[in-house]
C-alpha cells in the first residue's frame, strides 16, 4: 500500500469515529494513538478527498464500525478490522499491514519508548511490511525466549526484523521458550541479565503479540517448542490458546499445567500497565482470540473482518448462556 493510500485509510478511520461514532477529537488522538492536531488534519483531509458525503464512501467503513462493535463488546481501549480476503482463507496480508501501521505510529514520536514484542509467523509478517525508519530512541524487548530445548533457533523471532527495520535498539531473550525443568526455568530467570529484560518489558508501552490456538499442530507444537505428550496435557488441561507460550483456558485464565511452570516467557502478570495489542486472525484462532478478550489478556485487537464477526457471535451466544 502506497503512503497516500495508508494516509487516506487513516484518515477515513479519522472521519468516520467523528461522524458516525460521535467522538471528540481527544478521544479519536487517543484511540489512534495521533495528536489532537493530527486528527484535525486528518479530518480535513477525509473532507477533502471526497471520502464523506452521505455515508463514508471508503471500502473500510464497515471494517470499522465493525471493530467499534468489537470494542465495545469485549471492553477494550483498540480495535482494527480490516477487509477480508474473499479469495483466500489467510488473512495475514491485511491484518500485517495494519499492525505495522500501528506500530509505525508508536515509532513515529520523539520520546524514547519501550516496545515489547512475542514471536510467531504472524508478527514476522509485520515486520515484513514495517516501513524504513529511523528511531535508534526506542527500545525494542522480546517477551519470550526464541530457542527450543535442544538448542534450535525459531526462524520467527521477530525484535531483530523490527530493529532492522526502525533503527530501534534491539532486546531479545536468549531462553527456550519451555524451559526442560522447573529448575533450569528458575536458574535462567535469576540471571542478571534476564531481570533486565523483566524490567525493561515491565516499562513496555504497548506489545504487540500473535495469538495462537492450542491443539494438535498448533503452533507451539509444530514449531517443537513443546512435544506431542505436552500437547496433549495441556488439550486436556482444557488450554485454548497462548500468548508468549503462556496457555490459558476457555476464560482467559493461566491453565494450571508442567508446560506453564517451566516457561521461560516474562510473566504476562507483570504486563498489566502495558497495553497488549492481539494481531491475529483465523477461524481456527476465533476461541483463542475470544478467551484472551474475555479474560483481559488482550487490551487491543487487530484482525480481519471474518475474524471480527466470529467473534460478536461468539460473544453473543456466551451472553446468552449467561
Amino acid at each position: 500500500m502506497r503512503k497516500h493510500d495508508r494516509k487516506l485509510d487513516l484518515a477515513a478511520r479519522a472521519a468516520w469515529l467523528y461522524y458516525a461514532a460521535g467522538k471528540r477529537q481527544d478521544e479519536i488522538a487517543e484511540q489512534l494513538n495521533v495528536s489532537r492536531q493530527a486528527v484535525q488534519r486528518l479530518v480535513a483531509l477525509a473532507v477533502s478527498e471526497k471520502l464523506i458525503k452521505f455515508r463514508l464512501d471508503h471500502p473500510i467503513a464497515e471494517c470499522m464500525a465493525l471493530g467499534e462493535e468489537l470494542r465495545a463488546r469485549y471492553g477494550i481501549a483498540y480495535c482494527s478490522v480490516q477487509p477480508s480476503d474473499s479469495s483466500s482463507g489467510q488473512p495475514s496480508a491485511g491484518i500485517a499491514i495494519a499492525a505495522a501501521e500501528h506500530l509505525a505510529t508508536y515509532l513515529a514520536g520523539r520520546e524514547p519508548l519501550i516496545i515489547a514484542f512475542s514471536t510467531g509467523r504472524m508478527l514476522r509478517a509485520v515486520a515484513d511490511e514495517m516501513p524504513a525508519m529511523d528511531c535508534p530512541q526506542h527500545k525494542l524487548v522480546s517477551l519470550v525466549g526464541t530457542i527450543s530445548r535442544d538448542g534450535q533457533a525459531s526462524s520467527y523471532e521477530v525484535v531483530r526484523r523490527f530493529a532492522e527495520r526502525t533503527g530501534a535498539q534491539c532486546f531479545p531473550i536468549p531462553t527456550p521458550v519451555v524451559a526442560s525443568s522447573v529448575e533450569e526455568r528458575r536458574l535462567l530467570q535469576t540471571q542478571r541479565s534476564f531481570a533486565f529484560f523483566r524490567e525493561l518489558a515491565s516499562l513496555a508501552e504497548a506489545a504487540f503479540v500473535g495469538v495462537g490456538n492450542i491443539g494438535w499442530q498448533s503452533p507451539m507444537h509444530r514449531d517443537h517448542f513443546v512435544t506431542d505428550q505436552e500437547i496433549t496435557e495441556l488439550v486436556e488441561k482444557g488450554a485454548v490458546g497462548e500468548i508468549a507460550g503462556w496457555a490459558y483456558d476457555g476464560a482467559g485464565r493461566l491453565v494450571e499445567s508442567s508446560v506453564n511452570e517451566r516457561n521461560a516467557a516474562l510473566p504476562l502478570t507483570e504486563l498489566r500497565h502495558t497495553r497488549m495489542i492481539g494481531v491475529s486472525g483465523s477461524p481456527d484462532r476465533v476461541i483463542a482470540i475470544s478467551a484472551a478478550l474475555r479474560g483481559g489478556l488482550l487490551g487491543g485487537l487487530i484482525t480481519d473482518e471474518r475474524t471480527a464477526l466470529a467473534l460478536l457471535r461468539a460473544r453473543t451466544s456466551l451472553d446468552s448462556a449467561a
